[in-house]
Formats: structure tokens, C-alpha cells, sequence
């Protein structure tokens, strides 16, 4: 086995769902209308008081204490005029009005308590049978591909060897139905690693940009137990399978490993440069460690 080089600086196992977009033009910008997250309706509140201490801003990590439950949401404000509630692998999202106070809010999340408690253990029941079950590769098989779902569709592809459906979210293979297990999943995964680079080059320089740093070279890792690395000399190594998470997190680790070219530690000052483009860098981290299992059981 080779030694990890000790200049590097490794990003532990430790999708914040961030507000920045791909630039117009990019070419993901299609298919990330596919891979957007749907907004969840939720009850209307009337005569709405405003809050005595400091409004919260948009992706505030919050917790609330019900019947011996301590429930963690993520509250984020918006122009709708209702509250609305998504619980996916991230955990539970809130999504209220500028208006709406706290009280307000969580009086909402304690009415809907029995679907939030039961949609949360069924998240951490799905979240552990994924990372102890081997995946079956072949025909109908799912896996996550920028923070959504996609299925394996073999013998459906006229043309080339791998292509994805953006609107069906089918990926399609040059492989026979009875293709065997090893083909696919290796077909699958040269695919993803060739999705990953592209994005990650595009993806980079324009967070380069906002931390003002320049980097020498970027590569893909294996790695199995960090998401990415960056040496003094500046060269970034990223795991390619961050394409398994959304945008935004592939954004937020990419975020991570460019700040270490302005402070190569992980001091107050490094995580400052990290939250100038990234202010919900805890729960960044938080994810990536709750998912981690699941993730790397798939390859």
C-alpha cells in the first residue's frame, strides 16, 4: 500500500444545499433543472408577529426539543407564502416565509411531528441498509448522481457506450440485459470517474476565483476514507465519487480544499476563508460524515 504524502492535507469524513449557482452557460446547467430540489408545500400561517432577537438568515441550523425527540432542521427563508417541509438524506429542510416568526415555525413542525419522526427513521433506516447491502448490478438498478436518483437501463443505448437521460433520469448502456454484474458496475464507474473530471474542471476556477488562489494541477482520488487533499505545492486530488451529491457539496469540498492555499491548516483563519463562500461549512461536514457509509459501499 503507498504512503499518503504528509504535506497533504486531508478533508475528513466529517449536500448543504448552498444558494450559488453554476454560471450560465456551464454545461451542466441542463441537467441540473432535472437534478433541482423539489419544494414541499406546507401549511399557511396568519397574523404573523415579528421576532424579538436577531432574524435568521437563509440555512440556519436549528434544533427543537418534541416529546423526547430532539428534531435538527435546517431553516431557510424565502418569498413563498407558506411553510413547507422536505425531509431527503440530508435531513429535514424548512423553508418559511421572511415574516414568519420562530415560535410560529416550530408550533408548524410540532403539528406535523408524527410524519417528520416517521419520515426521519425511515431516512436512517434506508441510509444503513444501503451502506450494509451489496448493490445488484444490472437492469433497474439505482444510484445516486448529483444529489437525485438515477436507473440503470442495459441494452437501451444506440449510440456510444453510456448516456443519460436528463428528463427520465435513465442511464443507458451498450450492454446486453444478461451483461455480468462485474461489466456493468465497471462500465458504470469508468462513467461516473469521466463525469466527475469534467465537472470538477469546470467547477474549480470559479472558486479559485472568489478565495482569490491559484492551483497547480487537480486529479481524481480513490481514496476511501477522505473526500479530498491538497499539498503545498498546490495540487488538489478530489474523490470522483462526489458525484454521488449534489452540486452544492461537490462546490463546498471543492470550497475546502482552495482555501487551504490561503492558510494550509484547519485554523480559524482557514475556516473563515471557507465561510466567506461557504457559511454553513458545519453542516457541509456533518453530511458528508452521516452519508459516507452509503457512498462508498457502492463502488
Amino acid at each position: 500500500m503507498s504512503q499518503v504524502d504528509p504535506r497533504q492535507l486531508l478533508l475528513p469524513l466529517d449536500q448543504i444545499e448552498s444558494d450559488l449557482k453554476p454560471d450560465p452557460g456551464s454545461k451542466v446547467q441542463a441537467i441540473l433543472k432535472f437534478f433541482r430540489l423539489p419544494k414541499s408545500p406546507g401549511p399557511e400561517l396568519s397574523n404573523p408577529k415579528p421576532d424579538a432577537g436577531k432574524p435568521v438568515g437563509p440555512g440556519v441550523s436549528r434544533r427543537l426539543q418534541m416529546d423526547g425527540h430532539a428534531v435538527e432542521y435546517v431553516l431557510r427563508r424565502s418569498k413563498r407564502h407558506s411553510i413547507g417541509f422536505l425531509i431527503n438524506d440530508d435531513g429535514l429542510r424548512v423553508t418559511a416565509p421572511r415574516w414568519v416568526t420562530i415560535s410560529a415555525i416550530e408550533d408548524a413542525i410540532r403539528d406535523k411531528q408524527r410524519w417528520i419522526v416517521t419520515k426521519l427513521d425511515q431516512r436512517s433506516e434506508r441510509l444503513a441498509r444501503s451502506a450494509s447491502k451489496p448493490l445488484e448490478w444490472g437492469e433497474g438498478t439505482e444510484l445516486p448522481y448529483l444529489g437525485r436518483t438515477i436507473t440503470l437501463r442495459l441494452g437501451a443505448c444506440a449510440t456510444g457506450n453510456i448516456s443519460l437521460d436528463a428528463l427520465s433520469g435513465d442511464l443507458s448502456l451498450a450492454l446486453p440485459p444478461d451483461a455480468p454484474a462485474q461489466q456493468v458496475r465497471e462500465c458504470v464507474m469508468k462513467w461516473m470517474q469521466m463525469e466527475a473530471k469534467r465537472l470538477f474542471a469546470e467547477r474549480m476556477p470559479l472558486y479559485a476565483g472568489r478565495l482569490s488562489v491559484s492551483y497547480r494541477s487537480f486529479a481524481l482520488s480513490g481514496a476511501t476514507r477522505r473526500w479530498g487533499s491538497c499539498s503545498t505545492s498546490g495540487k488538489i486530488r478530489l474523490n470522483w465519487r462526489l458525484i454521488h451529491f449534489s452540486i452544492a457539496l461537490i462546490d463546498y469540498v471543492i470550497a475546502h480544499e482552495l482555501a487551504h492555499l490561503r492558510e494550509m491548516n484547519h485554523s480559524a483563519r482557514f475556516w473563515a476563508a471557507v465561510e466567506s463562500v461557504f457559511p454553513e461549512h458545519a453542516k457541509a461536514r456533518k453530511s458528508l460524515r452521516e452519508q459516507a457509509p452509503a457512498i462508498f459501499a457502492l463502488f
